[in-house]
């Protein structure tokens, strides 16, 4: 046999071998008796439907978001951020729709994949993208409470708007409170830009508690939305509580439950009626310090106008009620008369600053914000609700 002849048989082996390795459509090694695979893959007779539009911006963080399957069942949504955060939700029990369990967040970019399938089981799946809103107004939301301060028992935490709200519901669903014995704590609206939240009774010293606001986006009124998303902590110190009598014109002051001083004190004059004294509960909102008594800003006032600095004083209500130093009136005045325009006086020295070590002295410096004081036997008025922190005066059933 030539050399041509045997390098032309192995070129024709080693061509057949190389085809035979290819995988190629051959019959060669093929176990389907050469059948042509299907190349139609099934599809799927579920129509998904993804609100908003892909590509919408400025969507509104409620409401706008919905995912819903006709002719099919969902079986899987997945919303995320741009953080990759995803959203919480829930499909409904028929797989119908699925809808997330709390606003979106304004200023934000959001991905949605959907997966639903038909009777067959049949499989299909839907993308979209698109951006919320970012708020022109904000409410102006604001508290009275410092991060990590100590305040009384009765401290009620108020929350001011500079708008007006009209979604209270919403507002006050994403002002949430934790407390270390677990009380329970209400909000109740007086008007329409203003919102207090206290428990049932008075809290219990050495609580620890947490407020939640969750308002930035959530629209408190159209267009307008709440503006801040944050966690202030406060804790509830000793339990001071002062019963002022304006019978006997004595104040009692408990001090964990235990009387630990009687003061003799001055109150609002029965005559003219603008002088008398509130009845009920109050709390200290604010330690002043020297503070100017200006009789112009208190209307219908009766008397001589005056405008006077009136040292250790303690805010009771925004319509002018105070605890304070007297530094003019006669010591037998204390405990036995009086005459007041409507505040309790505590013998105090003569001058603006008075003296730290008298009567009106030293309960200034012993007390804090959302400490109780409560007024009995004046001639005058309760104290509405809404003057000062003055909501332990609205029955728990209609907070």
């Amino acid at each position: 046999m030539s050399r041509a002849l045997v390098a032309g048989l192995l070129g024709g082996a080693l061509a057949l071998t190389t085809a035979c390795s290819s995988g190629g459509g051959g019959n060669g090694g093929s176990s389907d008796g050469g059948k042509p695979a299907d190349s139609k893959a099934a599809v799927s007779a579920a129509q998904i439907a993804i609100e908003p539009k892909s590509g919408a911006s400025d969507v509104k963080p409620s409401g706008a978001l919905k995912v819903s399957v006709a002719s099919g069942k969902l079986s899987k949504v997945t919303v995320t951020d741009q953080a990759g955060k995803a959203v919480a939700g829930s499909i409904s029990a028929d797989g119908a729709s699925w809808v997330p369990s709390a606003n979106l967040s304004v200023g934000a970019q959001y991905k949605v994949t959907a997966q639903a399938a038909d009777d067959k089981g049949v499989v299909a799946t839907a993308e979209s993208s698109f951006s919320t809103l970012t708020p022109k107004q904000d409410a102006g939301a604001h508290d009275n409470i410092s991060d990590d301060g100590t305040y009384g028992v009765g401290m009620i935490v108020r929350v001011d708007f500079k708008k007006p709200v009209k979604n209270k519901d919403d507002v006050a669903k994403n002002i949430t409170f934790e407390a270390s014995d677990g009380s329970v704590v209400k909000g109740h609206w007086f008007g329409n830009q203003r919102v207090d939240f206290r428990p049932e009774k008075f809290w219990k010293s050495g609580t620890k508690v947490t407020v939640h606001y969750r308002l930035k986006s959530v629209e408190v009124s159209p267009d307008v939305y709440g503006g801040v998303d944050s966690d202030e902590t406060f804790t509830i110190g000793r339990d001071k509580q002062s019963t002022v009598d304006a019978e006997t014109h004595q104040m009692t002051v408990e001090k964990d439950g235990q009387v630990v001083q009687t003061i003799p004190i001055s109150t609002g004059a029965s005559s003219p009626k603008s002088w008398n004294a509130y009845n009920g509960t109050m709390v200290i909102e604010a330690r002043e310090g020297s503070a100017i008594m200006d009789s112009s800003t208190v209307p219908g006032l009766e008397g001589t106008p005056y405008k006077h600095p009136v040292p250790h004083s303690l805010r009771l209500t925004d319509s002018g009620t105070y605890v304070h130093g007297n530094n003019w009136s006669d010591a037998s005045v204390f405990g036995h008369q009086n005459v007041s325009h409507g505040c309790i006086g505590l013998r105090d020295a003569p001058g603006d600053k008075g003296d730290d070590s008298s009567s009106a002295g030293k309960f200034y410096a012993d007390s804090i914000v959302g400490d109780v004081v409560t007024v009995k036997n004046s001639v005058g008025d309760d104290v509405k609700p809404d003057n000062g922190l003055s909501g332990w005066n609205l029955d728990w059933k209609n907070w």
